[in-house]
This record gives structure tokens, C-alpha cells and sequence, in this order.
């Protein structure tokens, strides 16, 4: 009977949440959580060439060269998803010889467009003569498209599922991939630190202008 009463006051103690968070969850956890570092740019650079249209992407141009040299991810192509007006697309092109943008072109649920702008976007960008529109959805693309290119850029529509799985084929096709709006959409934080955790990259954050997700 003394057995079966200490056997019952050890269930009772082990029952107790904070002691079952102590004993089961708190150490082992601790290895499982993905550290999320803070993005620190050694240098700010505004590139010569920058497209005249309001962007939320504004202010981030000043440390894509640092995070090129940071990443040290190499300059010959360029993959972007989501181009809308091309303000990034533009920015891209005064570091790499060659970039690629894939987009619908017609807005989704977090964008105001939600017309088809792609006519209108070939001409704001006619100029640059190494950037590459290709009208297509990223699935479309990513089932078709086995290149790697030194640096991806994911911004599409801000939702776990969508990120995850644009940035979990970037992660596999680029040394540096970097994810837009991690401040203001939680999911596309969640998704890229998922990414980072799978593909085994270092996920950086740059927590100004909506937020960049930096994957090295």
C-alpha cells in the first residue's frame, strides 16, 4: 500500500504543468529552436539606378550589396518572385548580370492592384537591358526550372503555405535567398524560419522597411 501512495504523489508531482514543462520540455526544446539572427549591415550603398515608383520595398536597395558581400553569394543571376512594378527588379539589376522576374503581373489578396499591369511593367523596365519578365505563376516556374542562381528574391503572396514553398526551392537553388515582409506578415516569418531549419541555412532578419528574411 506505501508503494502504490508514493507511486501516486510521483504521478500527482509529474502531472503538475510547470514541473512537466520542467522535466520534458524546457532543455529539450531549447535544441529545436531556430535562432533567428539580427541583420547587421557593415555598409549602406545606394545603387546608381533606381525605378521612379513608390514601393514597399523602398530603403531596402541601401543594403543589397552588403548582403551580397556578406552572403557571398556571387553576381552572374538573379531570380525574383513577385515583381509588381519592378522597383526590386531594377535594384537587382545593378548588381547582377542577368535577372529573371517571374510574376502573375494581376495582384493577389494582399496587393491593391488587381489589374493586369504586365504591358505596363515591360515598358518602366524596357531600359534595362539584363532584366528578363516572365509572366507565369511560381509554381508553374518552380516545376519547370531545375537553374541555380546566386541569389533568389521571394516576394508573393503573404501566406505560409505559398512562402514555404517558393522559398523551400529557392533554399535549394540559390546560395542567398531573401524573403520580403517578415516584419509585417507573421506567416512569412514562420515560413522562412521553417525553410531555414529544413535547408539548413542561417536565417538573418532585417527588421526595417516591413522586414527582410536573409537566408545564407
Amino acid at each position: 500500500m506505501q508503494y502504490f501512495s508514493k507511486q501516486l504523489k510521483r504521478l500527482k508531482t509529474l502531472c503538475n504543468a510547470s514541473t512537466l514543462k520542467k522535466q520534458f520540455f524546457d532543455k529539450p526544446y531549447e535544441k529545436y529552436v531556430l535562432k533567428i539572427k539580427n541583420y547587421k549591415p557593415k555598409k549602406l550603398d545606394k545603387p546608381d539606378k533606381v525605378l521612379n515608383k513608390i514601393s514597399a520595398w523602398e530603403g531596402l536597395e541601401m543594403i543589397v550589396s552588403d548582403i551580397i558581400s556578406q552572403s557571398n553569394c556571387g553576381t552572374e543571376k538573379c531570380l525574383e518572385f513577385g515583381v509588381e512594378y519592378g522597383y526590386s527588379t531594377v535594384v537587382f539589376s545593378n548588381y547582377f548580370k542577368q535577372v529573371i522576374g517571374v510574376d502573375l503581373f494581376t495582384g493577389d489578396i494582399h496587393t491593391a492592384n488587381k489589374n493586369d499591369i504586365y504591358e505596363d511593367v515591360k515598358t518602366y523596365l524596357a531600359e534595362y537591358r539584363n532584366i528578363e519578365l516572365i509572366k507565369a505563376d511560381y509554381r508553374e516556374f518552380i516545376n519547370e526550372n531545375h537553374d541555380n542562381y546566386n541569389l533568389i528574391h521571394v516576394d508573393i503572396v503573404h501566406t505560409y503555405e505559398d512562402t514555404f514553398k517558393c522559398g523551400l526551392w529557392s533554399a535549394e537553388h540559390a546560395k542567398c535567398v531573401i524573403f520580403h515582409d517578415t516584419e509585417s506578415f507573421p506567416d512569412v516569418k514562420r515560413a522562412v524560419r521553417d525553410i531555414a531549419k529544413q535547408s539548413g541555412k542561417s536565417f538573418y532578419n532585417y527588421p526595417y522597411f516591413y522586414g527582410l528574411g536573409i537566408l545564407y
